[in-house]
């Protein structure tokens, strides 16, 4: 089904993979070449070199790249951005405390995720009237709450064959088009409002060569499912670029390449890339943007650093269990083995969950050996597109979801697909079915809609099924969980009244893909404010929106408390940050920061919070005034024997910085939410230390707030104790100097014990941001707090 290469290999016209082509002479090479009816290559021209820039991927990043010759660093500039309404008010902040006058490039903001406005009172509509004021005070493009959700309106309005796109959330994949999309923090949004860069060495090209044709019944869902499962628990594509291409793509309708696209966030990957066709060129012409189109295929010979090879044929329904779209089993398996497979996946939850008064069954949920579900939504970007619906009305005309405890709820991606479905009459087959139908929003991705009952357990066509994402809360004694599986299974569970069912076990009707796609609905509604800032309007502020605090720059020393410590071999930002209602409060930094760890630690806060006062304190006091019997001790045991002199003392703690640091194995899979960052740094936090970090975006947004994103040799793993202190001595002079080797000092009661701690492939550019303390420090110097 899946075979993976982890070395690199050519590909030849787009025909032929050779996987040791450095070691074959002409001949050999000419053999296969004349076997696949091609014409002869000469050995001169397998060049690793020369053939790298020939990848989809690298001929559009060239396109976009401001380095000068001879820089090691990629300098990317975008063609527009785009954000959602728990993004845009944070970097809208960010921007302007770091002079932003106008958006110079066109910057998409969406309100697709708070748009229930369920939470908080006023704060989620303050919120979207701040962000139609910021469009018309900087010049930026405005999509009210239920137009559409933010991946879909990029899709059918911004994207182009060619261009590149970055956005504020982490499925920000546009591949499919021939768009070369990446989800980042938001600390790289305002780079780009500030016409600066988004800085990387050049990041390694996977090829994903598709052949075969789906079976029925198998849907993109499935097809990226067996991807994730085969990838992820070896990091085989993180930070790396996933380019697809392959006699198989041909056959996949642009709606099931998008559905598979959107999903490949979920293997950690950098972006994704797709050849392109007459099938996508039909797609922008049907959306008004025919110019948008042009043909994208790999040069002659071109050098990927690695294979997925997918034969599409031997694909089957999938299913992700809880907690992790890798954690992957054919359905036809879990059917004839759910009881021994349910079992593992408990005992595993219940280690994720780490709370023994929570329990998490899913055994239970069985009858007669099949497992029933009590929900079903097909929901968002991977889940809500036209043609996944239209296949789930067919399926459902004439048939009844039931009247029992499942219910199936459908939110259609946008306005213009929810009309289309209206006019050709597959709404109607799916009310009278027993389905909801809902309109644009994401709320069930992250836990902020449909949340099930306890110990549900709900079917999703999303993105994600990580702990809690569903939006239970395990400190009110909630636990319910969701699992991950493609429309077609969904509808074919649906008809079944929630027992858990393939599409392969179903009759999967043919669907006519014809689409007429409505422009006037967006003309009508989106307010397009490019290019015609009105500089003299005032920004709309309600009551819980507020302004980032203020920030000092890195101390010459830091003494950290150690305020949390994860062992999970992954740990994702939804366990940092919380999602779900949490995310209403995105706009007060101060606020959203009481929520950090909550899910996981729920002691971290109140930590971090008490380091942090003796920081404010150390900051306004005499160094004397803030000795009291803790940090004598901690004194004592740094300098061995000496007295408390009071000049020591005042050098030592008039250039050491207090603060916290979390240890997480594997921390930042997931979400591209800043907030995972921020929130720590509003509560003190310095550091991070981790073995490595799931992904590049989560490390990054540690830098653009001025975190030091530490990493240690995984033999020390279990160093660090909640309660413990580490001392950094000179990191500042260190930082400065160029150093990737820091010599630290864990302090226990015990006494010390030596850690090196490694800070490595930082740009001239990520070490000052850190040294100035944050990104808007580094900026605008003159908002930098007082030291």
């Amino acid at each position: 089904m899946i075979e993976t290469l982890k070395k690199g290999c050519y590909l030849i016209k787009n025909q032929v993979i050779l996987k040791d082509a450095a070691r074959m002479d002409k001949n050999e090479i000419s053999v296969i070449l004349a076997q696949a009816g091609l014409s002869p290559l000469s050995t001169t021209d397998i060049n690793e070199e020369t053939a790298k820039k020939q990848t989809i991927a690298a001929k559009i990043m060239a396109s976009h790249n401001q380095a000068a010759r001879g820089d090691k660093y990629l300098r990317l500039r975008f063609d527009s951005l785009a954000s959602h309404d728990i993004t845009y008010v944070g970097i809208i902040q960010t921007a302007r405390a770091s002079g932003l006058t106008a958006f110079p490039l066109p910057y998409v903001l969406t309100n697709c995720h708070n748009s229930l406005c369920a939470v908080g009172g006023t704060i989620n509509e303050d919120d979207h009237l701040f962000g139609l004021s910021a469009a018309r005070k900087y010049g930026g493009i405005y999509v009210p709450a239920h137009l559409a959700v933010i991946h879909q309106y990029m899709r059918e309005m911004m994207a182009s064959c060619g261009a590149m796109i970055l956005g504020s959330d982490s499925h920000t994949r546009y591949g499919a088009l021939g768009c070369l999309a990446i989800g980042e923090g938001g600390g790289e949004i305002v780079k780009q409002l500030l016409g600066k860069t988004y800085d990387l060495p050049a990041p390694e090209v996977i090829a994903v060569y598709l052949e075969g044709t789906p079976p029925p019944g198998v849907g993109p869902q499935d097809v990226a499912l067996a991807i994730i499962k085969d990838v992820f628990p070896e990091s085989f594509v993180t930070n790396k670029i996933m380019e697809f291409i392959g006699p198989g793509i041909a056959g996949l309708s642009v709606d099931f390449r998008n559905g598979i696209d959107v999903m490949t966030t979920e293997t950690t990957c950098l972006s994704s890339i797709w050849e392109t066709d007459t099938r996508v060129a039909e797609y922008y012409r049907i959306h008004g943007r025919p110019e948008a189109y042009q043909e994208l295929k790999p040069g002659d010979v071109a050098y990927y650093d690695g294979l997925i090879r997918v034969n599409l044929s031997l694909i089957e329904p999938m299913i992700a269990l809880p907690m992790h779209p890798s954690n992957v089993w054919p359905i036809s398996e879990l059917n004839r083995h759910g009881l021994e497979i349910l079992r593992m996946v408990e005992a595993e939850g219940q280690k994720q969950l780490d709370n023994d008064a929570l329990a998490f069954r899913l055994t239970d949920k069985l009858v007669e050996g099949r497992l029933k579900v009590d929900q079903g939504n097909v929901v968002g970007c991977s889940g809500g597109t036209f043609e996944n619906i239209m296949i789930m009305a067919r399926m459902l005309a004439g048939n009844s979801t039931g009247n029992g405890a499942f219910s199936l709820s459908i939110y259609p991606a946008s306005q213009p697909i929810l009309l289309e479905l209206t006019r050709n009459g597959s709404l109607e087959k799916l009310l009278c079915a027993g389905a909801i139908i809902r309109s644009a929003f994401c709320g069930p991705c992250f836990g902020a809609g449909d949340t099930p009952a306890n110990n549900s357990l709900s079917l999703r066509h999303a993105t994600r099924n990580f702990p809690n994402r569903e939006g239970a809360i395990p400190a009110e004694g909630q636990v319910a969980a969701v699992a991950l599986m493609d429309a077609r299974s969904i509808a074919a569970t649906a008809m079944n009244g929630g027992m858990l069912t393939s599409a392969a076990d179903v009759d999967i009707p043919e669907v006519s893909a014809d689409y007429f796609f409505e422009e006037q609905v967006y003309r009508r509604r989106v307010y397009q404010g490019f290019g015609q800032p009105r500089r003299e309007e005032e920004l709309r502020l309600g009551p819980g929106i507020a302004d980032w605090p203020p920030l000092i720059p890195l101390p010459e020393n830091l003494l950290l408390l150690v305020a949390a410590v994860i062992h999970d071999p992954v740990t994702t930002t939804d366990e940092l940050i919380p999602s779900g209602q949490t995310s209403s409060y995105r706009s007060n930094p101060i606020k959203l920061a009481e929520y950090t760890l909550g899910r996981k630690d729920p002691f971290y806060v109140a930590r971090a919070k008490d380091i942090y006062q003796r920081e404010l304190h150390r900051r306004k006091q005499p160094p004397l005034a803030m000795m009291d019997e803790e940090m004598q001790n901690l004194y004592r045991l740094l300098f061995t024997g000496a007295g408390v002199d009071e000049a020591h003392v005042n050098a030592f703690w008039s250039q050491t910085g207090l603060g916290s640091v979390i240890y997480a194995r594997r921390p930042g899979d997931g979400s591209a939410r800043e907030q995972a960052a921020s929130c720590q740094k509003v509560l003190g936090g310095q550091a991070n230390i981790a073995i490595e970090y799931a992904t590049k975006r989560y490390r990054g947004n540690l830098i653009n707030w001025g975190m030091l994103p530490f990493t240690i040799d995984p033999a020390e793993q279990n160093l660090l104790e909640v309660g413990d202190y580490l001392y950094i001595p000179n990191i500042r002079q260190l930082l400065l100097a160029s150093r990737t080797a820091f010599p630290a000092q864990v302090i226990k009661p015990a006494g010390i014990t030596p850690l090196t701690l490694k800070l490595e492939n930082l740009s001239p550019d990520e070490r000052e941001i850190i040294l100035a303390g944050c990104l808007m420090n580094y900026y605008n110097p003159t908002r930098t707090a007082a030291k």
